[in-house]
């Protein structure tokens, strides 16, 4: 019998589809994970679509649901995972809170994906309020322990832009030096042997020897491009990196490869029904992409790698 392992999630809930919670709960509980889930707003879909309706939580809110917790003593967590949030506020209470719980349990560990905006045709743009990037910089990367920010966001964290994989090596010690001992570029507009089909990933894991050395495993992941617009794919891609790193403490280049295949087998998945869905000749909507989830329930548990790691 494994020991039960506990996650706190605070995320994006919608009604219809995958995104944030919706995309990372069932991943994780298919693995294994109790999962606690606090939603930071219930929409009736992701906003890529025409129309969408709903409520968000506010920082005195998340609170209150914290303090329930705290009340019941029910606040012991091994994990912590955050990813989209709008709101200034909202993410200082975030890691208000993620400090007392690792007060709570030296060992908890806190995945962030810190988005804030990605690349359009090579331009960078922000799609969450400027005033977030100090909060995230300054109080949240120093707090955790695995980030996966894309090029675009690993850019503004560091304030250094990247156009060669080395200057990428680079703006990963940078981040390592800000505090998280796990950092991945989920993506990047990189050039690697594979060539263009490909999109680069690449990982950097910094672990502390007994002897009080610091050693770094680098690698980067090259998976085919899929062509399409995804959401919910960087709250899968986190999720999935939490549980494969979990399950693969000493092999950060195994839990890559897990982790970039499922999502490989999901998104497969995905544009094939999106296709099929949206009729020849048609392109595929908002509703027609949404993830093939629960399809996918046997590649999510246990991936066949088709997607390899390189050591760097």
């Amino acid at each position: 019998m494994e020991p039960e392992c506990r996650v706190l999630s605070i995320q994006s809930h919608v009604v219809r589809g995958y995104v944030g919670n919706k995309a990372a709960t069932f991943p994780l509980q298919v693995l294994g994970f109790e999962v606690d889930t606090v939603n930071s707003v219930q929409f009736s879909n992701h906003t890529g679509y025409a129309h969408w309706k709903g409520q968000v939580l506010n920082s005195d809110e998340l609170h209150e649901l914290y303090e329930g917790l705290k009340l019941n003593k029910v606040n012991r967590y091994d994990y912590v995972l955050t990813g989209y949030t709008r709101d200034t506020s909202f993410l200082a209470m975030v890691v208000d809170i993620v400090q007392e719980l690792k007060q709570q349990n030296s060992n908890l560990v806190y995945v962030c994906d810190p988005v804030m905006g990605d690349k359009w045709n090579g331009e960078g743009s922000m799609y969450v309020p400027k005033d977030l990037l100090p909060v995230y910089r300054d109080k949240v990367v120093p707090v955790a322990d695995i980030i996966t920010p894309n090029q675009f966001e690993a850019e503004l964290l560091t304030g250094r832009k990247i156009h060669t994989e080395k200057e990428a090596l680079e703006v990963m010690d940078m981040l390592h030096a800000m505090g998280p001992e796990t950092v991945v570029i989920t993506s990047s507009d990189l050039q690697g042997p594979l060539g263009n089909d490909y999109l680069i990933a690449l990982g950097s894991h910094r672990k502390t020897k007994a002897d009080g050395t610091k050693m770094t495993q680098r690698i980067r992941v090259e998976s085919p491009k899929v062509d399409a617009v995804f959401v919910g794919t960087g709250d899968l891609f986190a999720a999935m990196l939490l549980a494969w790193t979990h399950k693969h403490p000493n092999n950060f280049k195994v839990a890559c490869e897990k982790t970039v295949s499922a999502m490989q087998h999901v998104l497969q998945r995905t544009i094939k029904s999106a296709k099929v869905q949206a009729g020849e000749g048609n392109k595929p909507n908002s509703a027609h992409l949404e993830l093939r989830m629960v399809q996918s329930k046997k590649d999510i548990e246990n991936p066949e790698i088709i997607v390899k790691a390189t050591v760097l």
